[in-house]
């Protein structure tokens, strides 16, 4: 049973941790370059195009504006369509509302399945008026958009451009 768990809750981790490197690192607060104020609203986000230099570190400051539970995910289209389940089970699961965060069912949930915390360097997932902070160094070129991956939003459009300078 062991092995089991390790395959389905590690390896997936593992080889997600390799992808990530592949779009950036998670940037260090004196490394800063320059500072983004983003605003998320009900279903879009502004600014909704960013302009980025490779090896910029860009702190990145999100507020929920909307009435709506929302995220701002830096990813590849693919880890964007990959991580979609995961958030889709977390609504299935009643951690996800429409306009909350059952945070305390977030961290029983996590002790089953890591994936479920939320906790990747690369997003901030964020209840109507919040707001936080991510600082990500874009080290690779490759080509990744901010977006929201609530169940449906993506789908709706909400997309940021990122486009590499």
């Amino acid at each position: 049973m062991k092995k089991l768990i390790f395959i389905f809750i590690f390896i997936p981790n593992i080889l997600f941790a390799g992808s990530m490197k592949a779009i950036g690192v998670k940037g260090n607060e004196e490394n800063v370059d320059r500072v983004i104020k983003v605003l998320m609203y009900d279903n879009y986000y502004q600014p909704n195009n960013f302009k980025i230099k490779k090896n910029e570190t860009i702190k990145f400051v999100v507020e929920n504006k909307g009435e709506l539970v929302h995220e701002f995910n830096i990813a590849t289209k693919a880890m964007h369509l990959k991580h979609q389940p995961e958030m889709m089970m977390m609504v299935e699961h009643e951690i996800l509302l429409a306009n909350k965060i059952d945070k305390k069912k977030m961290m029983e949930m996590s002790k089953k399945n890591p994936a479920m915390a939320h906790t990747h360097h690369n997003s901030v997932l964020l209840s109507p008026g919040e707001r936080a902070e991510l600082i990500w160094k874009f080290s690779n070129s490759v080509d990744i958009e901010a977006a929201c991956n609530v169940p449906g939003h993506y789908d709706v459009g909400m997309i940021a451009k990122i486009d590499r300078l």
